[in-house]
């Protein structure tokens, strides 16, 4: 086998992930790594770097599919993903920045109750419904 190819573990490995990552990437058809006469799996340079293409998407927000229909995409379709995703993010980022705010208020606010103080009450009144759906239990 070349240096450039290498079986499931060592990609799964140079890749930081686990190998059943690797087999189910291809299972929901985000990789077609070339397969050896024996079956096994061989990992060449484009299919390692289609899977950081993948790792980058994932850290980017988006799940799978997103990812699978961003690949299939024409062009101007993939824009429009990619558009729709930064818009998302940007209301992410948003949330996080109101949630910063009221936060770094709160230490220093001396009112026992948030409705008492009319910065936490209008920072709370300027949270996205939404955002507040998506608080998670500690």
């Amino acid at each position: 086998m070349p240096d450039t190819e290498m079986r499931v573990g060592d990609a799964a490995a140079v890749l930081g992930i686990a190998a059943h990552v690797l087999r189910h990437w291809e299972d929901v058809g985000l990789l077609r790594p070339p397969r050896l006469p024996s079956g096994h799996r061989v990992y060449d340079g484009q299919t390692l770097a289609q899977a950081r293409m993948i790792q980058i998407c994932q850290r980017a927000g988006l799940s799978l599919a997103e990812v699978r229909e961003l690949a299939a995409a024409e062009r101007a379709d993939r824009l429009e993903i990619i558009a729709a995703k930064r818009a998302s993010i940007a209301e992410q980022v948003a949330d996080l920045e109101l949630a910063d705010r009221f936060l770094s208020h709160v230490v220093t606010c001396a009112h026992p109750v948030v409705s008492d103080c009319n910065e936490c009450s209008g920072l709370v009144a300027r949270a996205r419904p939404s955002s507040l759906s998506r608080a998670r239990p500690s």
